[in-house]
């Protein structure tokens, strides 16, 4: 490999060389210490010329320390089965077509980890390498990003096995002894197979919105829409289910400017923050609907909905983490995927969510949404 350990340029003339680098960068209005990622530049006889400030924090290897050195000194890599990386890509050798590296994961002495590409530019094509340009990233993010896809098939995996092994068991049960039960045994079985398939139903549904959210392809279709018959068909359907119909208060402020959204997604909005109060919370829930400053610049008005319970709340250390995946405010069941949904539906519609604890103690989830009405009626 020809790295330049035995270089005509002094380690003063190669300094110099490097200020010059930077002051060319700085001209063009690009400070290298600025870029979020490690960069590293080589020049043609294969010394350090910039070492930016995230290269330095990711090898932890001060710049001063890498100007002027070569650079297989400054970037000890080595790829997994520890085979030296610069001996082994050989960037100023070799094939004179290739462009660079592609990024792969390397590891730094410590056996420290982090994510390396390189490109190798030439000023003629086949020419000789004048410069090899190196990106940095630490490998945290990924990391993270992994290990919330783990956490999202573990938890889809447990919540789908329950369900579906009762379906199984029932419906195996009654195809091999159907004669044996009676109708009310048989209508209940069928009553508990038709629960299960809903709740297998949510999930995937709950899955693919959190698929939409993440790529940012979540689809809002705007009507006009009544927030305060929305809210009071869900608590029509609580009561409707036991709830004794004085654990709500609905309290809605007139006159409230109208409201285009996706009705179907603040109905999935208002089921998850009435399900959470109820389920979660104690005493009263409250849902107070009033106009409010809009969060769209732009627009004078917008909606704000509140639900609030008189249960024990939210640690004060758990509330930066409420909308983020597998959060659970209790060991009441749930896949935690829920308020992670509702936060991606909010702000799908230029609407902003928040959480904090409510005057009598409880929790309280206030979300507000632009008017949103279309341009042809504004």
């Amino acid at each position: 490999m020809r790295v330049g350990t035995s270089s005509a340029l002094g380690a003063r003339d190669v300094l110099a060389t490097s200020a010059a680098r930077q002051d060319d960068l700085a001209e063009l209005g690009i400070d290298p210490d600025d870029l979020p990622d490690g960069l590293v530049v080589a020049d043609e006889n294969g010394r350090v010329i910039c070492f930016n400030a995230a290269a330095a924090r990711i090898t932890a290897t001060p710049a001063a320390e890498a100007l002027g050195r070569p650079l297989e000194w400054a970037l000890p890599l080595e790829d997994l089965e520890g085979r030296r990386w610069w001996q082994l890509t050989d960037p100023y050798g070799g094939l004179a077509i290739r462009v660079g590296q592609p990024e792969r994961n390397l590891l730094l002495p410590g056996a420290r980890e982090i994510l390396v590409s390189a490109r190798y530019i030439r000023t003629e094509p086949k020419g000789p390498v004048r410069r090899v340009v190196v990106s940095l990233r630490d490998t945290e993010a990924r990391r993270r990003t992994e290990r919330s896809h783990a956490e999202l098939i573990a938890t889809v995996a447990h919540e789908l096995r329950s369900p579906l092994t009762s379906v199984k068991g029932f419906t195996a049960t009654l195809l091999a002894k159907w004669e044996r039960f009676t109708d009310d045994q048989k209508k209940l079985m069928l009553e508990t197979v038709d629960a299960d398939a809903n709740r297998v139903t949510r999930l995937i549904a709950e899955l693919l919105d959190i698929s939409r959210i993440d790529s940012g392809r979540l689809e809002v279709r705007r009507q006009p829409v009544d927030i305060g018959a929305a809210v009071g068909r869900h608590i029509q359907a609580y009561v409707a289910a036991g709830q004794p119909a004085d654990r709500f208060l609905l309290r809605i402020e007139q006159p409230l400017p109208a409201l285009w959204a996706d009705p179907d997604k603040i109905d999935q909005v208002l089921s998850n923050l009435l399900e959470n109060a109820v389920r979660h919370g104690e005493g009263t829930v409250t849902i107070d609907v009033m106009p409010t400053a809009s969060p769209r610049e732009g627009e004078d008005t917008g909606t704000s909905v509140t639900v609030s319970d008189e249960g024990s709340g939210i640690p004060e250390e758990s509330m930066n983490r409420v909308f983020t995946r597998f959060w659970r405010g209790s060991k009441r069941g749930g896949t935690g995927l829920g308020l992670y949904i509702v936060k991606g539906i909010v702000e799908a519609h230029g609407g902003t969510i928040t959480v904090g604890r409510a005057p009598v103690g409880g929790a309280e989830f206030r979300f507000t949404l632009p008017v949103a009405a279309p341009a042809y009626l504004a």
